[in-house]
């Protein structure tokens, strides 16, 4: 996330430059069906998803969730991969911060969301893990 080429675009997203990590999330069962179908919005192949979880995920009304696209690129003979953001709201104790989703075209991550933000959310908000916090997207 620190690479020049990504935090040009994320100034762009966001207005500012991101914090140069992302906050790693694990999705419960609950909200599983939702980031599917996000991923399903991003091109992102969705191959560890069940036939049910699917199937829900069309569902999902996203019409009005816009996504940004951050591309990809080549240094030195690194590739470095592109992704697809939706801004957000990160919300904890009622606190409210401003980020984005970031759902990278290439991941391990099936039931884990990448949250990016300008904020050092883990420190900001305090943040242990197993704590439970809430990502509002943003609509149009």
């Amino acid at each position: 996330m620190a690479q020049k080429h990504y935090q040009e675009q994320f100034v762009k997203l966001m207005g500012k430059t991101v914090w140069p990590g992302t906050l790693n999330l694990s999705v419960s069962q609950s909200n599983l069906i939702n980031y599917i179908a996000l991923r399903m919005k991003s091109g992102i192949d969705t191959l560890d998803a069940d036939e049910q979880d699917l199937e829900d995920a069309k569902q999902v009304s996203l019409e009005n969730i816009e996504s940004h696209r951050i591309r990809g690129f080549l240094r030195d003979g690194i590739s470095f991969g592109g992704a697809t953001a939706f801004n957000a709201k990160f919300i904890v104790k009622e606190i409210t911060v401003e980020c984005a989703v970031l759902i990278p075209d290439l991941t391990r991550h099936f039931d884990v969301v990448e949250v990016i933000s300008p904020t050092f959310l883990r420190e900001h908000m305090d943040l242990k893990d197993g704590d439970e916090v809430e990502l509002v997207l943003d609509s149009n």
